[in-house]
């Protein structure tokens, strides 16, 4: 199949109730450039308020409404906060559009052109398997890559003192897995690249409250662009904190992205200095951890030292010798115990020749979430 010419990622669009929270976890607590604005005019005509904010390559234009009619107050009457639109470069749009057209996907938008920094900006949007996000496919020069309309912040540029460098992978969650992985199959022309599965008799083991998921990557060979989807799997598939995202999002949509960092270890030591939340993870999680390391191959290749990965909670995996290294914040609303916040986290992994998912890892990710659904549900606010 004719590949779309895909670049990478141009970045994502995330709707809040609350701009100004925003600002100051991405600005202050996370160390992103804001590095662009809607200007009087956009603001006027939308009638939203949006700003982007930059770390290495990484751009989220996050936007709130200041109208009832706008596009985002539409989007936030049926979701909480979270991610309305993923961003793909393509090299040729007219080619990327007569694929995906041919392929039958439902075009939102007609190629559209633009200036942005005196650049050319050409984009257009289609429907999703995943609800209501979108996915946007642009062609740029070589401006600074932000949605025409915005006006530049002056800044000292995307740099990021805890090393954020890239998207490494974007998950959604959904109650029916399948659908979605032929789309991106048979319309985007993504390869299978890795899945996993949580056996059901491995659940049943634990009891009525165990969880399971099956969990498929798809990729574009060329770009590198890796697009995982998770659905719950039996027993207790309306308990499985994927079915329960779901319904806390109000539908399917983008769970997780993960950012890429050279070193973990001092980035997520200084934001959590800096009052970042991240998930616990089970202490028997590290008891166990030099029999896996063991089992995988890799007793001895891991450089970081064990205590302080136990210490900042930083998880393991990998085999022959390379591995990766990841964490998980807290997603928005556990962290400011409010549920329109929205069920959306980020993850930090840091990659050492391993180009896995970290699927040793999943079973304690799905402990400390479903701890901490337990824990929101169980509060007053809950």
């Amino acid at each position: 199949m004719d590949t779309l010419g895909l670049l990478g990622y141009d970045g994502f669009d995330f709707a809040v109730a609350n701009l100004g929270r925003s600002r100051r976890f991405y600005a202050e607590l996370m160390d992103w450039a804001e590095i662009a604005r809607s200007g009087p005019e956009m603001v006027r005509r939308d009638g939203e308020e949006s700003a982007v904010f930059a770390a290495g390559d990484v751009r989220v234009r996050v936007t709130a409404s200041l109208r009832g009619n706008s596009r985002t107050a539409r989007f936030l009457r049926r979701h909480p906060d979270g991610i309305t639109a993923v961003a793909f470069r393509v090299a040729d749009l007219d080619r990327a559009w007569r694929l995906l057209e041919a392929r039958g996907a439902t075009m939102i938008s007609a190629p559209l052109d633009a200036r942005a920094q005196g650049a050319a900006y050409r984009h257009f949007e289609i429907a999703t398997p995943l609800g209501e996000v979108v996915y946007r496919f642009v062609e740029r020069g070589d401006g600074e890559p932000f949605v025409p309309g915005l006006e530049p912040v002056p800044a000292a540029g995307p740099g990021n003192r805890f090393g954020i460098e890239a998207i490494d992978h974007i998950t959604s969650n959904t109650v029916t897995m399948t659908p979605v992985a032929l789309w991106y199959r048979e319309v985007l022309g993504l390869e299978r690249y890795w899945d996993i599965e949580f056996h059901t008799a491995e659940m049943e083991r634990d009891g009525p409250q165990g969880s399971g998921l099956r969990s498929i990557v798809m990729w574009d060979r060329t770009s590198g662009i890796k697009l995982a989807t998770n659905e719950p799997l039996r027993p207790a598939f309306h308990d499985s904190q994927i079915n329960v995202f779901v319904e806390q999002n109000r539908g399917a949509g983008v769970q997780h992205i993960a950012l890429r960092v050279p070193a973990i270890l001092p980035a997520v030591t200084a934001l959590a200095e800096r009052g970042v939340e991240f998930l616990a993870t089970p202490a028997a999680y590290y008891q166990m951890l030099p029999e896996r390391l063991e089992r995988l191959g890799l007793t001895g290749k891991v450089r970081e030292p064990l205590d302080e990965l136990r210490r900042h909670g930083i998880l393991v995996d990998g085999k022959a010798g390379r591995y990766l290294l990841q964490i998980f914040l807290r997603d928005a609303s556990a962290l400011y115990q409010e549920e329109q916040a929205g069920p959306f986290f980020y993850e930090i992994i840091q990659r050492e020749g391993h180009q896995g998912f970290g699927e040793g890892n999943f079973r304690a990710l799905f402990e400390a979430i479903e701890r901490e659904q337990f824990l929101a549900h169980a509060s007053p606010m809950g």
